[in-house]
Parts: C-alpha cells; sequence; structure tokens
C-alpha cells in the first residue's frame, strides 16, 4: 500500500519567483510599520501595494 503524501497541498497560485530590490532605511521603515498594522508580513504589503497602483492605473 503506498503512503500519502505529508505537508502542505499545492498551492494553485504557488508563489515561485524570487524578487530582490534595495530600499533605503526610511521606505524599509515605512514597510514594517505598515506590514506590523496590517498584522501581515512584508511580502503581502508589497503585492498589495502592487496591486493597488495596478487598479488605480486601469480606473484612469
Amino acid at each position: 500500500m503506498a503512503s500519502k503524501k505529508m505537508g502542505r497541498p499545492p498551492s494553485d497560485n504557488p508563489k515561485n519567483i524570487k524578487l530582490q530590490i534595495r530600499v533605503d532605511k526610511e521606505t524599509m521603515d515605512m514597510l514594517d510599520e505598515c506590514a506590523k498594522q496590517l498584522n501581515s508580513n512584508r511580502s503581502d504589503v508589497v503585492r498589495k501595494g502592487i496591486k493597488k497602483i495596478a487598479d488605480d492605473l486601469k480606473a484612469k
């Protein structure tokens, strides 16, 4: 009998692309504060920011 795989189920939208950017201390502090207030992490805040700008551009 084959055993079932353990662990997380595969994602419908895997986040397998790594993006690396350079920021100054002020920008990093703002990002960390946003993540703290949203009870989120840096990556999620950046994703939300990109989506917001894309949505704003579409609305023009």
